[in-house]
């Protein structure tokens, strides 16, 4: 039987701490319900006694039944001239009814005497004490050792002290936390193997990321024998964030040998990460391991012949084991092999001479000397192989644009597009304002070809960025123009390059406008 770890989600509390996290008491409880219907087995919702927000979360999760999962309360240590009894923060825990609580407390003796400001000795005796009173409320207690490998690379004895008091308080878990994230992994794993000899209460180990070591630091924990791994879903968190949960329990997994989730659940890991990064209104990283959406994106040529004759000579895994896919990109980097593929992916036809494929392949990377970057505009990529291959045919003509700005006295501003367009023996001239020159030609374009293609109204725009390719011409330089464009069904990205910016939007709106009439 394989080894259970437990998997503790701080999301709701650590996740907050990091630069741009804002989640609302009903943006957290969205993301509880996920956690547990994923199979996580401790979700720590917040310290109830620190904002209103986390307070109103255990409200809401109260009356929910979760499933799988324990919710935690977070909180500290009694305060120095307090009791227990009376500790507003230990009040709080209770009156959020969890049945399990965290609570932090100090570990490395520079923080004892220089910031908490209290002698040694009374550290010790406010960690039993709380501990102990939590206990005697009825509630299990994961105890955090903060800067635990600090304190104990410092001064062992005396992190260890920290330890024994946290026993005798009843701790049902002793979390050692890399609070620094400075730790590397040889110590990690010394330190962790020799705690383990000395305690039989269960290690849990909480990683932050300030040197990139997170993952493997909690890796190699669970290897020196810790049963319990905390962190945050896409490692958010403060300063570098918290160790990222998703490869932590796809290698714990897929890699290792562990369980410590249903098996059919990480086929979910994907998903997960999209929706957590969806309601933090954060992007996905698409270099994310496992679940970005490069962690499985090929783009050289070799690359793609290889893979195509066998997936793992560039794979570590089967993209789906995760919930995530293979990506095949088409740049200037690609080969005879990239086309081929990509046709394949799209339903497009090429000749089976290979010719076709090879003057595509040679046509593109033309295009990519100009500027254009056809791996991030697979909108403008799938009507430009279909236009070479015969597939596709440009249903509407420019005939001739204007575009006019007027820039009042009062800081006020008119853009005014007038276009003249035509569609088949039809022609159409209409015109439009807008916010802007891009966004007034945008409306023109959609008024003059509503009545010929009326399903143009299903779409709208997502994004436009706009990118300086080499700025050495000052403003003179090339601009490549991008497009994220959306309906019902999916969201899509087109491209435009140009000397001139107006001119280079134009063509990422009809690539954008097309894509959208060769779907419908």
């Amino acid at each position: 039987m394989p080894e259970n770890i437990i998997i503790y989600d701080t999301t709701l509390r650590d996740g907050t701490q990091g630069e741009q996290i804002n989640l609302s008491a009903e943006d957290k409880f969205r993301i509880a319900q996920k956690l547990d219907e994923f199979g996580i087995h401790y979700i720590e919702g917040g310290w109830p006694a620190s904002n209103p927000k986390d307070t109103r979360f255990f409200q809401l999760i109260r009356k929910s039944s979760l499933k799988n999962s324990r919710v935690v309360a977070f909180g500290s240590t009694h305060w120095p001239k307090s009791n227990p009894q009376n500790d507003t923060n230990l009040l709080s825990l209770l009156k959020a009814e969890t049945k399990a609580v965290a609570i932090v407390g100090k570990s490395w003796d520079f923080h004892v005497r220089q910031i908490l400001d209290v002698s040694l000795d009374k550290n010790l005796a406010m960690i039993e004490e709380t501990l102990s009173y939590l206990k005697t409320e009825g509630r299990e207690v994961i105890y955090d050792a903060e800067h635990f490998f600090d304190g104990y690379i410092h001064n062992p004895a005396y992190a260890l002290a920290t330890i024994d008091s946290a026993i005798n308080g009843g701790a049902d878990y002793i979390a050692l936390c890399d609070t620094n994230g400075g730790t590397l992994p040889d110590d990690i794993r010394r330190i962790v193997t020799e705690i383990k000899k000395k305690i039989t209460t269960p290690i849990g180990f909480h990683a932050h990321n300030d040197c990139g070591l997170a993952l493997a630091n909690s890796l190699i924990a669970i290897q020196a024998g810790a049963k319990m791994i905390q962190g945050t879903i896409n490692g958010y968190g403060e300063r570098c964030g918290n160790v990222d949960l998703i490869p932590v329990i796809a290698n714990l997994h897929l890699k290792m040998g562990y369980h410590c989730i249903l098996h059919e659940k990480i086929k979910q890991l994907t998903e997960l990460s999209l929706f957590v990064s969806e309601v933090a209104n954060v992007p996905p990283l698409n270099q994310r391991p496992f679940v970005g959406k490069s962690a499985f994106s090929h783009k050289g040529g070799i690359h793609v012949s290889a893979i195509q004759k066998a997936p793992s000579a560039y794979e570590h895994i089967d993209p789906s084991l995760v919930g995530n896919h293979r990506r095949v990109l088409v740049s200037d980097l690609s080969g005879k092999s990239n086309v081929e593929y990509k046709a394949r992916e799209l339903g497009i036809k090429l000749p089976e001479n290979g010719i076709s494929s090879r003057k595509i392949v040679s046509h593109i990377k033309n295009l990519e000397d100009q500027g254009y970057q056809f791996d991030a505009a697979e909108g403008s990529l799938e009507l430009l192989l279909k236009k070479l291959t015969g597939q596709f045919e440009d249903p509407f003509t420019l005939e001739a644009f204007r575009v006019i700005i007027d820039k009042n006295r009062d800081g006020s501003n008119i853009s005014q597009a007038t276009i003249k367009i035509s569609v088949g023996h039809d022609h159409e001239i209409t015109a439009a304002e807008g916010d802007g020159p891009v966004n007034a030609l945008d409306n023109a374009l959609r008024k003059a070809l509503i009545k010929f293609f009326p399903q143009i109204q299903e779409m709208g725009l997502v994004d436009f960025k706009v990118r300086v390719i080499e700025g050495s011409d000052g403003t003179a330089a090339k601009v490549r123009v991008q497009i994220y464009s959306r309906d019902a069904k999916e969201i899509w990205s087109t491209i435009g390059v140009s000397e001139n910016i107006i001119e280079a939007s134009w063509q990422a709106l009809v690539d954008s406008v097309q894509y959208k009439l060769l779907k419908a």
